[in-house]
Protein backbone atom coordinates (compact mmCIF):
# COMPACT_ATOMS: atom_id res chain seq x y z
CA UNK A 1 0.00 0.00 0.00
CA UNK A 2 1.30 3.09 -1.00
CA UNK A 3 1.51 6.70 0.97
CA UNK A 4 -0.42 9.55 -0.51
CA UNK A 5 2.26 12.39 -0.82
CA UNK A 6 1.63 15.55 0.86
CA UNK A 7 0.76 18.75 -1.50
CA UNK A 8 3.07 21.46 -1.13
CA UNK A 9 2.28 24.68 -0.29
CA UNK A 10 1.06 27.06 -3.13
CA UNK A 11 -0.43 30.82 -3.73
CA UNK A 12 -3.43 31.00 -5.39
CA UNK A 13 -4.35 33.64 -8.00
CA UNK A 14 -7.16 35.66 -6.84
CA UNK A 15 -9.84 36.16 -9.65
CA UNK A 16 -11.05 39.46 -10.15
CA UNK A 17 -9.19 43.25 -9.09
CA UNK A 18 -8.38 43.82 -5.43
CA UNK A 19 -10.30 47.74 -5.73
CA UNK A 20 -13.31 47.95 -5.94
CA UNK A 21 -15.34 51.36 -7.60
CA UNK A 22 -17.46 53.06 -4.72
CA UNK A 23 -21.13 52.77 -4.71
CA UNK A 24 -22.65 55.67 -6.67
CA UNK A 25 -25.25 57.77 -5.19
CA UNK A 26 -28.53 58.98 -7.12
CA UNK A 27 -31.20 60.80 -6.21
CA UNK A 28 -33.83 57.83 -7.52
CA UNK A 29 -33.37 54.58 -5.78
CA UNK A 30 -32.77 51.82 -7.97
CA UNK A 31 -35.44 49.79 -9.36
CA UNK A 32 -36.54 46.47 -8.26
CA UNK A 33 -34.47 43.31 -9.29
CA UNK A 34 -36.70 40.42 -10.88
CA UNK A 35 -35.53 38.64 -7.97
CA UNK A 36 -36.85 41.13 -5.62
CA UNK A 37 -40.22 41.21 -7.32
CA UNK A 38 -40.64 37.47 -7.55
CA UNK A 39 -40.11 37.22 -4.03
CA UNK A 40 -42.19 39.99 -2.88
CA UNK A 41 -45.34 37.95 -5.03
CA UNK A 42 -43.88 34.68 -3.36
CA UNK A 43 -44.73 36.39 -0.10
CA UNK A 44 -47.97 37.98 -1.07
CA UNK A 45 -49.21 34.64 -2.40
CA UNK A 46 -48.50 32.56 1.01
CA UNK A 47 -49.92 33.38 4.91
CA UNK A 48 -46.65 32.26 6.10
CA UNK A 49 -43.76 31.67 4.75
CA UNK A 50 -40.23 30.56 6.15
CA UNK A 51 -36.86 31.90 4.33
CA UNK A 52 -33.23 29.85 5.78
CA UNK A 53 -30.50 28.51 4.47
CA UNK A 54 -31.15 24.63 3.00
CA UNK A 55 -29.73 22.32 5.35
CA UNK A 56 -30.39 24.54 8.22
CA UNK A 57 -32.34 22.84 11.77
CA UNK A 58 -33.85 26.52 12.92
CA UNK A 59 -35.55 26.28 9.36
CA UNK A 60 -37.15 22.69 11.16
CA UNK A 61 -37.74 24.05 14.28
CA UNK A 62 -39.65 27.18 12.71
CA UNK A 63 -41.78 24.94 11.00
CA UNK A 64 -42.46 22.05 13.66
CA UNK A 65 -43.61 24.91 15.84
CA UNK A 66 -45.78 26.47 13.07
CA UNK A 67 -47.28 22.97 12.13
CA UNK A 68 -48.46 22.58 15.89
CA UNK A 69 -50.15 25.40 15.54
CA UNK A 70 -52.49 24.18 12.70
CA UNK A 71 -50.55 26.67 10.10
CA UNK A 72 -48.57 25.45 6.94
CA UNK A 73 -45.86 27.55 6.81
CA UNK A 74 -44.25 27.48 2.62
CA UNK A 75 -40.57 27.04 2.99
CA UNK A 76 -37.81 29.37 1.08
CA UNK A 77 -34.34 27.22 1.28
CA UNK A 78 -31.39 29.62 -0.17
CA UNK A 79 -28.91 27.71 -1.64
CA UNK A 80 -24.91 28.17 0.07
CA UNK A 81 -23.27 31.40 -1.42
CA UNK A 82 -26.42 33.12 -2.13
CA UNK A 83 -27.87 33.99 1.06
CA UNK A 84 -26.44 37.34 0.77
CA UNK A 85 -28.10 38.18 -1.98
CA UNK A 86 -31.60 36.89 -0.67
CA UNK A 87 -31.17 38.69 2.68
CA UNK A 88 -30.81 42.10 1.09
CA UNK A 89 -33.97 41.28 -1.17
CA UNK A 90 -35.76 40.33 2.10
CA UNK A 91 -35.01 43.75 3.68
CA UNK A 92 -36.38 45.50 0.61
CA UNK A 93 -39.47 43.64 1.15
CA UNK A 94 -40.18 43.24 4.71
CA UNK A 95 -39.52 47.11 5.52
CA UNK A 96 -37.10 46.11 7.97
CA UNK A 97 -35.37 48.23 9.90
CA UNK A 98 -31.69 49.05 9.72
CA UNK A 99 -31.16 50.05 13.52
CA UNK A 100 -32.32 46.38 14.58
CA UNK A 101 -29.08 44.91 12.83
CA UNK A 102 -29.03 42.80 9.77
CA UNK A 103 -31.49 40.20 8.89
CA UNK A 104 -31.10 36.70 9.98
CA UNK A 105 -32.05 33.39 9.10
CA UNK A 106 -34.56 31.76 9.57
CA UNK A 107 -36.80 35.34 8.49
CA UNK A 108 -40.64 34.37 8.97
CA UNK A 109 -43.36 36.82 7.07
CA UNK A 110 -46.39 36.44 8.34
CA UNK A 111 -49.43 37.45 6.28
CA UNK A 112 -46.93 39.16 3.54
CA UNK A 113 -45.32 41.41 6.75
CA UNK A 114 -41.86 40.50 8.06
CA UNK A 115 -42.73 38.86 11.35
CA UNK A 116 -39.06 38.01 12.36
CA UNK A 117 -36.65 35.11 13.11
CA UNK A 118 -37.04 32.20 15.12
CA UNK A 119 -36.59 34.03 18.51
CA UNK A 120 -39.12 36.43 17.78
CA UNK A 121 -41.74 33.33 16.57
CA UNK A 122 -41.22 31.86 19.90
CA UNK A 123 -41.28 34.51 21.93
CA UNK A 124 -44.74 34.87 20.29
CA UNK A 125 -45.84 31.78 20.94
CA UNK A 126 -45.09 31.71 24.53
CA UNK A 127 -46.75 34.88 25.32
CA UNK A 128 -50.10 33.81 23.12
CA UNK A 129 -49.19 36.17 20.61
CA UNK A 130 -48.86 34.49 18.12
CA UNK A 131 -51.78 32.32 17.05
CA UNK A 132 -54.24 35.52 17.11
CA UNK A 133 -51.23 36.82 14.20
CA UNK A 134 -51.59 33.41 12.17
CA UNK A 135 -55.64 33.49 12.42
CA UNK A 136 -55.85 37.13 11.04
CA UNK A 137 -52.78 36.17 8.23
CA UNK A 138 -55.47 33.65 7.17
CA UNK A 139 -53.48 30.58 8.52
CA UNK A 140 -55.33 28.92 10.80
CA UNK A 141 -58.80 27.72 9.75
CA UNK A 142 -60.01 27.54 13.82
Amino acid sequence: MQKAAAIPNQTWPIAGPLTSTPPQMSGASDPPSPQTEDLRKTVAENAVIVFGRRGCCMIHVAKRLLHGLGANPAIYEADEGRESDLIKALEDIGDYDPKDGRLQFPAVFVGGRLFGGLDRVIGAHITGELTPVLKEAGALWL
